[in-house]
């Protein structure tokens, strides 16, 4: 077994190469070299969520090839549904062309193993059976193979007629368990409850399962009507009086999305800030997922872009939230604590969290590659020198003394990395397990643990 000296090493090592590339000027300005093409078939094939794949995956590649020069870019339906070719035509006159196949997560995770793809796109973080299953292609849950290119919420939708505004995690999973039938039960009309969800496949379905089923120990009704599609999903609820579903924050449509509490929060719409600080009871994280053992010059390329301003703005422009970073404004509440509130009145926070596994203070890959973005901001806004303060959260389990020294503890570990660019933080704070932004039960508790970033 390696030491924990060696290990620490390590990560040290992948985290340099990080904000090396993060730090660098994007190459994709229109002047990068194009890739060495391929002497037949895509250059690029994406299977997987149809989260990823129905939109942002063609938007990414469309914008690859635009930066990369090329012309006559075009996006197409393939020869099956829920599948697209993105084509484009070099400087010689050649057609090149990427496939991208939308039919759940889990056929992504599928065709890395049975190399029909070299990419898996996915609403989820890999299971540990996936895992495992593909432990001979290497450790897909490394820095060079797992990439977190945008920030989505899970919103629950109704027809916009629906006179219910919010609802809590547990009532959501009582609708959708079939145990409340009637939206009288609930405050509103006297009217059946219809359930839409999505279908098996799906990485929504999945996400939808374990943040909200699962966590109250609940199952789908049987009777629920089921989707592969999330825009064809959302066409219905919306054009249904009595219709309830859950889609990606693409996808809401002509339907209306409900506020979320969770555990002891508030009732949270899925804005743009709440889902980009991740704090939003069911935002989530959309992965491309690629074999860290052998990537082809056009897997490099492509990644680097999605990572890129230019990729990122793409993510934007398709309706889910890019990770650049920008300062907003709080308004204090009187459950904050007395300190969080001055620093709400003083200061603006970033929309970007740090979080941690349990019992951890260790930055997952979101949070190496975030430590790059962070300090490009920080330094392009004349920031980088005590303008900024860590604020760090733990979750109500165990000792409340522990709580409370590891999320100092964490914030500690993100200024430690934020010296290294050169940024001198102005405070640390450690408030333990105040303010949570969901249940402290299963996957709550890592919402909970989180490093919040403020400027002055």
């Amino acid at each position: 077994m390696a030491s924990s000296a060696s290990v620490r090493t390590k990560r040290k090592r992948a985290l340099r190469l990080v904000l090396a590339g993060l730090l660098c000027v994007s190459p994709f300005a229109g002047s990068a070299p194009l890739p060495t093409l391929p002497a037949d078939g895509p250059v690029l094939r994406i299977q997987g969520s149809n989260t990823v794949g129905a939109k942002l995956a063609p938007m990414l590649i469309a914008g690859l090839f635009e930066a990369q020069g090329l012309s006559s870019v075009r996006i197409a339906p393939a020869s099956k549904e829920n599948e697209q070719r993105i084509s484009a035509t070099d400087g010689t006159g050649r057609t090149l062309y990427a496939l991208v196949a939308a039919h759940g997560t889990g056929t992504g995770f599928a065709g890395l193993k049975d190399g029909s793809a070299d990419l898996a796109a996915a609403s989820r973080p890999i299971k540990n059976s996936e895992h495992a299953s593909l432990s001979n292609l290497g450790d897909l849950r490394s820095a060079d193979a797992e990439h977190v290119i945008a920030i989505d919420g899970l919103a629950i939708i109704v027809n916009p007629n629906n006179p219910i505004a919010s609802l809590s995690v547990q009532q959501v999973a009582s609708l959708f368990a079939g145990e409340i039938r009637n939206w009288k039960a609930l405050g509103g009309t006297d009217a059946p409850v219809e359930l839409h969800a999505r279908d098996d496949q799906s990485g929504t379905y999945d996400t939808f399962k374990e943040l909200v089923l699962g966590a109250q120990g609940k199952a789908l009704a049987t009777d629920a009507a089921r989707y592969e599609s999330n825009d064809q999903l959302s066409q219905i609820v919306s054009s249904r009086p009595g219709a309830i579903g859950f889609v990606g924050l693409a996808s809401v449509g002509y339907s209306r999305a409900l506020a979320i509490a969770d555990g002891d929060s508030q009732p949270m719409l899925p804005s743009t800030a709440l889902v980009a600080t991740e704090d939003y009871p069911l935002s989530r994280r959309l992965f491309l997922y690629a074999n860290p053992m052998h990537q082809s010059e056009w897997i490099r390329t492509f990644l680097g872009f999605v990572h890129s301003a230019a990729g990122q703005a793409i993510v934007a422009k398709s309706g889910y939230i890019g990770q650049a970073i920008d300062a907003i404004t709080l308004s204090t509440e009187p459950s904050m604590p007395p300190s969080y509130q001055d620093l709400a009145n003083q200061a603006q926070r970033l929309t970007v969290n740090f979080r941690f596994d349990e019992g951890s203070a260790r930055l997952d890959n979101k949070a190496q590659r975030d430590v790059g973005r962070l300090i490009k901001y920080l330094q392009q806004t004349d920031k980088t020198m005590n303008a900024a303060v860590l604020v760090g959260f733990g979750d109500a389990k165990g000792d409340p003394a522990r709580t409370a020294l590891l999320s100092k503890l964490r914030a500690m570990a993100v200024r430690r990395e934020l010296a290294r660019g050169g940024i001198l933080v102005n405070e640390i704070k450690g408030l333990g397990d105040e303010l949570p932004v969901a249940s402290n039960k299963l996957s709550g508790r890592v919402k909970n643990r989180r490093v919040e970033v403020w400027v002055y």
